[in-house]
Parts: C-alpha cells; structure tokens; sequence
C-alpha cells in the first residue's frame, strides 16, 4: 500500500502524460488480458528524460505492447526524428497504428511487425541513438547483443524488467534464468557503463562506450 503511494506521489510531481498516452493507457487496461504488460508513466518520462538529455533522433524499441512506450518516447524525439519499434503480436500492431495514426507523431514512428530478431539483421550498425528493450525475456541476450551492434557509440540501451519481481535472485523458471544471464553478462561487459535501477521492475540503463 505504501509502495502505491509513492508512486501515485512520483506520478503527480512528474511531467504528465499527454491525451495520447492517456488514450492507448485507458484502452489497454479496459481491453488487454494483461495490462501491467504497459511501460507506464514512471517509465515512460525516465525514456523521454533520457533521449532528450542526449538530444536523441533515432529511436530503437524491442516489443511495443500497445504503443504507449513508444508514444512516450515520441515526446522527445525532434519532428525528423524517428522511432522503430519492433512487434510480433499483430493485434498489437493494430491497436498501436490505431491511436498512432491519428496523433501529430503518425510520421515519426514506425511499427515493424514480425520476428523482432529478424528484423533488427536489417537494420544498420551504429544507426541509432537510443534502443529500449521490452519484449520476450527468453531473447533478452540475443536482443542487447543485437542492440549493441546497432547502437551509436555514447549511445544508450535500456532493458526493462530485469528485476522480474525479485526472482532473478534466485532464479528457477526459464525466464528468471534468462534475464539473470543477461544481467550477469552486462555487468562483465566492457563496452559499456551500466547501471540496474529498481524503477518499476527494473531497468538496466546502459551507455555505450
């Protein structure tokens, strides 16, 4: 309870969300079997702090959910800026492009639907600012291994949920033991300065070096 408080405390003297993170938020918990699946707010203005700090322009998202983390991050990208963001869910893809579509950010981001992993061979190496990860812990590795190849030097890389609740402690199931692997093998990676907040799940904030 006093968790709830603090971050109904957090949200009300952070920047608010606009009409259409509000938008994707209300449907995908009046619509989705699994609405905690959504970045939120407390999440969603760390990225945007983060992009905008380091003047990001391109944008690299793994898993999109219903959009609202990418529609976060969209408040800070420049109007030529752009974000890819990766789905597999083609239900998702349409709920996203629906409320996408019709906001002033319909020209800056833009969904690619399929194998996340297939789509990130096509993309170029050292093409982006910024990547944030968020889809099927079981590629986790294979995303930021991906990710650090596709990422600009300075760079950022952020993972999402690598706390899982506490269990990557002591991990027993396959997706526990996946993300303790991923977080063990970034904090022996020398290309980067990394960091694990307890923001949320847990967010594993990478800067390339």
């Amino acid at each position: 309870m006093k968790n709830d408080l603090i971050d109904k405390y957090c949200i009300e003297h952070s920047e608010h969300e606009n009409n259409l993170q509000k938008k994707i938020r209300k449907y995908t918990f009046e619509h989705e079997a699994y609405p905690q699946m959504i970045s939120g707010i407390i999440v969603g203005n760390f990225l945007c702090s983060l992009i905008k700090s380091m003047n990001a322009r391109k944008i690299l998202e793994v898993g999109m959910f219903t959009g609202y983390s990418a529609a976060s991050m969209a408040r800070a990208v420049p109007n030529d800026g752009e974000i890819h963001t990766c789905e597999y869910m083609d239900e998702h893809i349409q709920t996203a492009n629906k409320f996408f579509s019709k906001s002033k950010y319909k020209d800056i981001i833009k969904i690619h639907g399929g194998l996340a992993l297939e789509t990130l061979e096509t993309f170029k190496v050292n093409s982006f600012d910024f990547a944030f990860i968020d889809a099927d812990k079981i590629n986790y590795l294979n995303y930021y291994l991906r990710c650090m190849h596709l990422v600009k030097t300075n760079g950022i890389i952020v993972l999402d949920n690598m706390l899982w609740s506490g269990e990557v402690i002591n991990p027993k199931d396959d997706d526990s033991k996946k993300l303790r692997e991923t977080g063990d093998y970034i904090q022996n990676d020398n290309r980067v300065i990394n960091m694990l907040i307890p923001i949320r799940d847990g967010l594993m904030v990478c800067i390339k070096k």
